[in-house]
């Protein structure tokens, strides 16, 4: 579904459009094939002065796995961040508007930052391991949170997450190895291991594959595949062959806008708004 489907007009006149062109509204949003996980109304952020979300509204489906595709400074992790108050941390922001996760506002006084991290967790662009063992890093998390009573439940929730990211058979025999020493590959999946060892229902994953080389991207797309079974996902990503892979639903966004959000094929095959299809067939960005 998309804020306009008027023709973009040709040269300066199409660019104009683009700079004109709003995000759509709610009565537009695509009808979903899952229940709603997350939803953005009316979202607007600032950096200081510089508005950089605007008026965002946006259904995140259970289960599903959402991409946010546009152009560099459209906004898309901005908005992820979003999504678990990783904004939070910057002095400069202000937000107005709604985040939902499961019809309660994220943003409320009486919500606990550090339990809604744990509902909802981020996978960064670059892999970020801590400077620990491999059991540590995926032990972290639920030693504060308090998942475990013992060290054997410990030693099943550091399987069982290992293993959910495929890196079990990898890692088994080298669980008291500095995590820095796997490769890219591995500490990336090492990291997807850390946040679903909380047990997470949302996975925020901001360009998780833009540092690896084909053979792990590939790899990670189809771990992104596997845990959409029991996961909510949404994806930042630049690459917008990964976007139609990985995703059952797209997102795109220009100038803070979301211009258009439907399922993935009917994006990718017949966007109905002129700057999208522009954007897919590497007409900008």
């Amino acid at each position: 579904m998309v804020a306009t489907t008027e023709a973009a007009p040709a040269g300066t006149a199409r660019t104009a459009a683009y700079e004109d062109a709003v995000t759509i509204a709610v009565e537009d949003l695509p009808k979903l094939d899952a229940p709603v996980k997350m939803r953005t109304r009316g979202l607007k952020l600032w950096y200081g002065d510089k508005q950089a979300l605007t008026g965002i509204n946006l259904d995140i489906p259970l289960n599903r796995v959402t991409a946010f595709i546009g152009p560099s400074g459209c906004g898309k992790t901005t908005l992820l961040k979003c999504l678990n108050r990783m904004n939070d941390t910057i002095d400069t922001v202000r937000i107005e508007g709604r985040v939902g996760l499961d019809g309660a506002d994220i943003n409320d006084r009486s919500v606990d930052v550090v339990q809604l991290r744990a509902r909802v967790g981020m996978v960064f662009q670059k892999p970020n391991p801590f400077p620990k063992s491999v059991y540590d890093n995926v032990a972290y998390g639920p030693r504060i949170h308090g998942l475990a009573g013992n060290r054997a439940e410990l030693d099943a929730i550091v399987e069982r997450s290992l293993r959910r990211a495929g890196l079990w058979d990898e890692v088994s025999g080298r669980l008291d190895g500095v995590a820095t020493g796997l490769s890219g590959g591995q500490q990336q999946r090492l990291c997807i291991a850390r946040t679903i060892a909380v047990s997470p229902e949302v996975i925020l994953m901001d360009e998780p594959c833009s540092a690896l080389d084909p053979i792990s991207t590939a790899r990670i797309e189809e771990l992104i595949d596997e845990l959409r079974e029991n996961y909510t996902i949404v994806i930042v990503t630049h690459n917008l062959q990964q976007a139609a892979r990985v995703s059952q639903y797209t997102a795109f966004f220009h100038l803070g806008r979301l211009i258009e959000v439907d399922g993935t094929a009917e994006v990718f095959q017949s966007p109905r708004h002129a700057m999208t299809e522009d954007y897919i067939t590497g007409r900008f960005g």
